[in-house]
């Protein structure tokens, strides 16, 4: 397939999109939607050499079977570790987003603690085990294992369930057949990727002129046969050093998914099974009934906590109205998205010793000094909040510059934009 057959291209890019609105409301690994082969940058290259021996494969196929998989029954053991470079998240997960509204807008209730959309927020950072188990789009289970308690939030059928053992805390949603609770836009688990299927998704997401894909050898993932295949990117200048996902030789799931940064070191992201099984779960997995004595909250009344503290109301965003949405400088893995804020100047006075005390919880305003750097250069001056994967830039004026790039990269993204 000739890299620029640009009709072939389109019809596969409508493949994709389509694929991908299935498979987005799935925080389990089911069917890889199509990938554009044609519009990566393959190498050529052959897993002719590791352990397990396997057969010859090129990337290109490689590709077009983990988008020809249709893995959509499996349970199993997901290790996932997570080091950006963050401070612990331990110390903000109780916060939420009411912890930052106008004086006054804080309420009494303090929503759920079983509520997937703060709980899941600790996978990035640290390492977690996850247990997962799905049956086909509409039953899904995912646990997150700690020491002493557990985690789980439950999809089945109409029904979505979060509980945590540690404080017998149930959230409920219904969920109105999209993957979607009423008054959101976006299921209950969120956006945040969990499984390797997941991660590479969207690393695949990526892949364009920019990127090189190769075959890296083979591997033994959770006891299966897999290959391994090799993204990186073409361009200077990108914190993504390389990704590696372990594709199962027989099934073309990914087993395994690693991101290593261009500074070295150990991994950004890695997450694989520790153990598959591709036979159906039992029904039994995925039925809940809320434990006696168990606070239950439903979504629509978080919804109205999450309100009454300022966070949905039209004074908590006050002025927002003219926010402008993001400009893209450059293209590919280098890609620098610029965000301009109305108010902007106020906004610096502000940060720079104008606001009032108790503005910004102190745990919140101690993660934030922890991740400044000071720069200077034609655009003014400004801050660095750095992460070994994604970096941002806020200018004096307010504008902000992010993106997977170095500071370096950055700082010449302000530069060349005045």
């Amino acid at each position: 397939m000739a890299p620029n057959d640009s009709a072939q291209t389109t019809e596969e890019a409508k493949d994709l999109g389509a694929g991908r609105r299935r498979a987005a409301r799935y925080f389990v690994p089911v069917a890889v939607a199509g990938v554009a082969a044609a519009t990566i940058g393959l190498v050529p290259a052959l897993a002719a050499s590791g352990d397990p021996d396997l057969p010859d494969i090129t990337a290109q196929e490689l590709i077009e079977k983990i988008a020809a998989s249709d893995t959509q029954q499996l349970s199993g053991t997901v290790k996932i570790t997570t080091d950006l470079g963050l401070p612990s998240l331990g110390g903000l997960a109780g916060l939420d987003a009411g912890s930052f509204a106008p004086e006054g807008g804080k309420g009494e209730g303090d929503g759920s603690a079983a509520s997937p959309e703060a709980k899941l927020t600790q996978l990035a950072s640290g390492t977690h085990t996850l247990r997962i188990a799905a049956d086909g789009p509409d039953r899904q289970k995912l646990s997150v294992l700690e020491d002493s308690a557990e985690y789980s939030l439950i999809h089945n059928g109409d029904d979505v369930w979060g509980y945590d053992s540690a404080t017998n805390e149930v959230f409920h949603a219904e969920d109105d057949g999209r993957g979607e609770r009423p008054g959101k836009k976006e299921a209950p688990a969120g956006d945040l990727p969990t499984t390797p299927k997941e991660f590479a998704d969207e690393a695949l997401k990526a892949a364009g002129d920019t990127t090189s894909v190769t075959v890296g050898g083979t591997a033994q993932v959770a006891g299966r046969d897999a290959y391994k295949l090799v993204i990186k990117p073409k361009q200077q200048g990108s914190t993504v050093g390389a990704v590696t996902v372990a594709v199962d030789a027989e099934t073309g799931t990914p087993l395994k998914f690693t991101l290593s940064p261009s500074s070295g070191g150990k991994a950004v992201i890695d997450a694989g099974f520790t153990k598959v099984d591709f036979s159906r779960p039992a029904a039994s997995t995925f039925d809940f009934t809320p434990p006696k004595g168990a606070k239950v909250t439903e979504a629509e009344e978080l919804e109205e906590i999450e309100g009454d503290k300022g966070q949905a109301t039209p004074d908590a965003f006050k002025g927002l109205e003219n926010f402008a949405g993001p400009n893209v400088i450059g293209e590919g893995w280098t890609s620098i998205a610029k965000i301009e804020a109305p108010g902007a100047e106020d906004f610096e006075g502000d940060r720079k010793g104008g606001a009032k005390d108790g503005d910004v919880p102190p745990e919140a305003q101690q993660f934030l000094d922890s991740l400044g750097d000071k720069v200077t250069g034609k655009f003014g001056s400004g801050t660095v909040f750095s992460t070994r994967l994604v970096n941002a830039l806020m200018t004096e004026d307010g504008t902000m510059y992010v993106g997977a790039v170095t500071k370096d990269a950055l700082v010449k993204a302000a530069n060349e934009d005045k």
